[in-house]
């Protein structure tokens, strides 16, 4: 039985992300953080500019999302992945404070709690990519509860991976998110704050033209300009939508603009760093070490002097 499941899983996966331009590269087994069985997908495009680059979906082996209210959404994820692998660094997002970071080790489905809370749990890592060699990133663990839970149609990744990827930017926003060397996992709350039954949908920033204008010179300068070589990164990008609160066509025109002014080379969905945006590199390394700073505990400066009053 537990065969059939993951042959239809795999001819199901097959057919989705045929639809959406893409190509299965390797199918392997692997078992989610609680010891169930997965299988793992390498998608990859068969477009010669994606040559080298692909994106991991874990999903569990009797996962059936072959059904009229999973089939949609799984093929809309699978759309955006397509466009996301022609990113130079499909793997990379960009906070509001201006930190590139990449999104790796995650440990799909999500699985219970084994402290005993009502928690739906799922453990991955941030590195902090602005091209050196440091090291700096965190092992996170972000938490859904029982409630929020409820709201996400399948306990998957398809399904859950943009608010998660999200709700760990927010949380780096607020400076809740320490990077290091090394140390342990750190906690990421997502609750139903992030979430409006009344609109039904994801909320986590609110963002005005200005902080938006910013954050899209900031991720261009970022993927295409530092860690793209000058190649084009997807503007239009649903994930980045959410996170800001705004529409893909409301990033696109803001794109537009900026084209005009000669910071970006605009082509379609897709725009490049130029180098009068690259001119600006203090500015923004400036704005990478003030969100890295904000990061860190801040202790007060008499108890660190040794004269707390005890």
């Amino acid at each position: 039985m537990a065969t059939e499941l993951k042959s239809s899983l795999v001819s199901s996966l097959e057919a989705a992300a045929a639809k959406a331009g893409l190509t299965i590269v390797a199918i392997t087994q692997g078992k989610s953080f609680d010891g169930r069985p997965t299988t793992i997908f390498e998608l990859g495009l068969t477009a010669k500019e994606a040559a080298g680059r692909s994106l991991r979906l874990q999903l569990s082996d009797a996962f059936n999302f072959d059904k009229p209210h999973l089939l949609p959404e799984m093929e809309a994820h699978l759309a955006a992945e397509a466009k996301r692998l022609r990113n130079p660094r499909p793997d990379c997002y960009v906070t509001l404070g201006g930190l590139p970071l990449a999104f790796g080790e995650f440990e799909w489905p999500f699985h219970r709690s084994t402290s005993g809370a009502d928690t739906h749990i799922v453990h991955g890592e941030i590195h902090l990519a602005d091209g050196g060699g440091h090291n700096l990133h965190a092992k996170i663990s972000a938490s859904v509860t029982l409630t929020f839970a409820e709201i996400v149609p399948a306990m998957e990744q398809p399904y859950a991976e943009t608010f998660i990827y999200n709700a760990v930017r927010k949380t780096v926003d607020m400076g809740q998110l320490e990077f290091l060397k090394s140390g342990n996992r750190q906690p990421v709350p997502v609750t139903t704050r992030y979430y409006s039954r009344w609109q039904k949908k994801f909320l986590f920033t609110e963002t005005d033209d200005q902080a938006r204008l910013r954050y899209l010179l900031s991720k261009v300068y970022w993927l295409s300009g530092v860690l793209g070589g000058g190649k084009p990164v997807w503007i239009a990008d649903p994930r980045d939508a959410q996170y800001l609160n705004t529409t893909e066509a409301d990033l696109l025109r803001m794109a537009g603009d900026e084209a005009g002014e000669g910071l970006l080379r605009l082509n379609g969905e897709f725009a490049a760093a130029t180098p009068v945006l690259m001119a600006h590199a203090a500015k923004y390394q400036a704005a990478l070490e003030a969100a890295l700073d904000f990061t860190k505990p801040k202790f007060n400066e008499e108890m660190r002097a040794g004269h707390a009053n005890m």
